[in-house]
């Protein structure tokens, strides 16, 4: 009889606090250094844009919305908020590979539920999102944690708002991924 246990390898993830405390420190760091904080929908509307401008040049130009964004000086591309972009995919491929999460591509759900109905329901979950945060004229990470970060009334209500509708949509949607 073989009495040896294996032990689970259980991925490692930093310090919620620590990674906390870093955040706050780069929020504040992006405050001082851009004059606002930060924000992960404006590269994505920067790169509709682009794809539209390159698409349906003659519909982009006509657009009330796209057209704001197209300049014959510099591409909506060449954006800071772009470079954040890539930076948090690069900085996730990265600690992805040196913690061994990369080694089999999978998609995370529940026995209950299919892997197509899990890409399905997460799909059009980012597609809302997307929509809404044009609505809200910016993403959670934009106007929640730098809005809350700056003091603003509607940062903090932002953030009540969505932790809040998360807790009770979650309910219903739970199944997706337990």
């Amino acid at each position: 009889m073989n009495t040896n246990i294996e032990s689970v390898r259980r991925p490692k993830y930093i310090n919620p606090y620590f990674g906390g405390v870093l955040l706050g420190l780069l929020l504040l760091l992006t405050m001082y250094i851009t004059g606002r904080g930060l924000g992960a929908s404006g590269a994505v509307k920067s790169a509709v844009v682009t794809t539209f401008d390159k698409v349906a040049p003659v519909h982009t130009e006509s657009s009330t919305f796209y057209s704001k964004f197209i300049s014959d000086s510099h591409s909506p591309m060449f954006n800071w908020l772009v470079f954040e972009s890539l930076g948090i995919f690069i900085g996730g491929l990265i600690s992805g590979a040196i913690f061994g999460r990369l080694k089999k591509i999978r998609v995370e759900h529940s026995p209950k539920i299919s892997s197509k109905t899990r890409l399905w329901a997460a799909g059009i979950g980012g597609i809302l999102f997307g929509i809404g945060s044009q609505f809200g004229r910016g993403c959670s990470s934009g106007a929640a944690l730098s809005g809350t970060a700056s003091f603003s009334f509607g940062g903090f209500l932002v953030m009540m708002l969505l932790f809040g509708t998360g807790y009770i949509v979650a309910y219903f949607f739970r199944k997706l991924w337990i």
